[in-house]
């Protein structure tokens, strides 16, 4: 059998493939009820859980699911679909070798200004998801809270109607409203760390003379990564800066 969002539209996909099985809906209020429902067939059965879009448990439902078979000890295992968070990552522009997945953009004004306070307070790039009718509103408040930090902007990624934009919220607002079409679909939102922009405005000139004193003590390599950690500048323009000093 097969556990699904929404029996009609995964009967879309599952037509096509020419697979007949035995459809049961799953959401968050009615996890525990389909779980209780199915806790003796479990251990018998061969089922799988899909999603109508992404992946499931990712800001879907099946985590209490997959919770009650690890509990019981019941094999299971994942084949990686699609999900929306890594092409969005990759295609932001944004450095994403430290990410931090926040969900869903939340409803009201309130929790708006929560969730984008922890975004601004990050370190790490953030990831989240917005509909189509929060799209601005969200740019408006990340514009007052956080200011011009660059963000990745991904719409319907892997559709016909894909689009990245890329930019600060203001200079998105300009380009989402250029054209309607762009503020329909289904968003993920990429945001860089609140010191990556800031640190790399530092100037490597200034600190010419304590780069002299860590030469007599530790190597160039070392004295790359130490300078990169205190200051987040770019360890190429560190390298070569070194370089040149310790060869004047």
């Amino acid at each position: 059998m097969i556990i699904c969002e929404n029996p009609k539209h995964s009967l879309k996909l599952l037509n096509k493939l020419g697979i007949k099985k035995k459809l049961i809906p799953l959401h968050d209020y009615s996890e525990i009820a389909v779980i209780q429902k199915l806790s003796t067939e479990l251990a018998r059965k061969k089922i799988v859980l899909i999603s109508d879009a992404g992946s499931p448990l990712i800001s879907d439902p099946g985590y209490k699911f997959i919770n009650h078979c690890i509990k019981r000890n019941l094999k299971i295992t994942t084949i990686p679909g699609p999900s929306s968070i890594i092409p969005a990552l990759q295609l932001s522009g944004v450095p994403i070798n430290e990410f931090y997945f926040a969900g869903f953009f939340p409803k009201t004004k309130v929790a708006m200004l929560e969730f984008i306070q922890k975004i601004k307070d990050s370190n790490k790039t953030s990831v989240f998801f917005v509909s189509s009718h929060k799209i601005v509103s969200c740019l408006n408040i990340i514009e007052n809270e956080i200011g011009s930090r660059l963000i990745g902007l991904s719409k319907e990624l892997t559709k016909i109607n894909e689009k990245v934009f890329r930019g600060s919220a203001s200079e998105l607002k300009n380009k989402l409203l250029r054209e309607e079409e762009n503020t329909r679909g289904e968003f993920v939102f990429v945001i860089e760390g609140k010191q990556v922009r800031q640190k790399e405005g530092f100037e490597i000139e200034k600190y010419h003379k304590e780069i002299r004193k860590m030469l007599l003590k530790f190597s160039l390599t070392d004295v790359v990564e130490i300078v990169h950690k205190l200051t987040g500048i770019n360890k190429n323009k560190i390298y070569k800066c070194v370089l040149n000093i310790k060869n004047s």
